[in-house]
């Protein structure tokens, strides 16, 4: 389980998160939603502890930020996999070879990452493309890849930062198919994007980031507020106006 209990982390006088609280479940899939700036990437940061807090905790599993060594921070690294929108692969090695490092520094046999890497790239559909280079790839099988990668040590959590900034609607989706046969497998994954068409194509939950702060968190949400607040309207001050005549989103729903 990931837990992140009165995060704020400042840079200077700005605070990039305020009194942030959620909680992610194994085996949970979640978005992480809202426009640039708004914090996501910071957050998922403070998640995997390439930075801290000012105040507040996280815990992955038996980590807990206030408490980490620098020593210990490879053992949490290894219990998350981490996706970057810019794939983030090794140019001079192949696609195996991107693989199998992730594995060789947790000290895998050869004979271990030999079978996973193998059974990894069979899952992901790119076993052909083994020995081949990223500049070789298409943007969506370098994010193929960069997934591969992220699970190779089978963490219980991935986090995924806009995995789809840069890719076409379809790669995309097929990139969020192959996120979701993760999850089945028992990954939890907390993806971070903008992209209100992956919003409205799944219903899982959704936690909306508006000025670093945690505005929404539910199951399900009206598309079109989101949109509205991504698109920078005013649906703050309307919200307020219809909560000073007796409405509440409950009672919208």
């Amino acid at each position: 389980m990931v837990g992140v209990y009165h995060l704020s982390k400042s840079f200077g006088r700005h605070f990039a998160l305020h009194d942030i609280n959620l909680q992610v479940a194994n085996g949970e899939f979640v978005f992480l939603v809202g426009p640039s700036g708004a914090g996501k990437s910071t957050l998922l940061r403070m998640i995997y502890m390439d930075d801290f807090p000012t105040s507040g905790q996280v815990v992955v599993g038996q980590f807990v930020s206030t408490r980490m060594r620098r020593k210990t921070i490879p053992q949490l690294r290894r219990r998350i996999g981490i996706v970057f929108q810019d794939f983030r692969l090794l140019e001079d090695r192949t696609v195996f070879e991107n693989i199998a490092l992730a594995m060789k520094i947790t000290g895998a046999s050869m004979g271990e990452i030999k079978r996973q890497v193998t059974e990894i790239l069979t899952r992901v559909g790119l076993y052909h493309k083994r020995y081949e280079y990223p500049n070789a790839l298409s943007g969506g099988e370098q994010q193929r890849v960069a997934i591969a990668r992220a699970v190779a040590n089978r963490p219980s959590v991935l986090l995924a930062d806009e995995p789809t900034g840069n890719l076409d609607p379809v790669v995309t989706r097929s990139i969020l198919e192959l996120l979701f046969k993760i999850n089945a497998g028992g990954t939890a994954v907390l993806m971070a994007t903008h992209d209100l068409d992956l919003v409205k194509s799944f219903g899982q939950r959704i936690i909306y980031l508006e000025n670093g702060s945690i505005v929404r968190d539910k199951e399900m949400i009206f598309i079109g507020d989101l949109r509205e607040k991504i698109e920078g309207s005013k649906v703050s001050e309307e919200a307020r106006k219809l909560k000073e005549h007796g409405i509440t989103d409950d009672e919208e729903e």
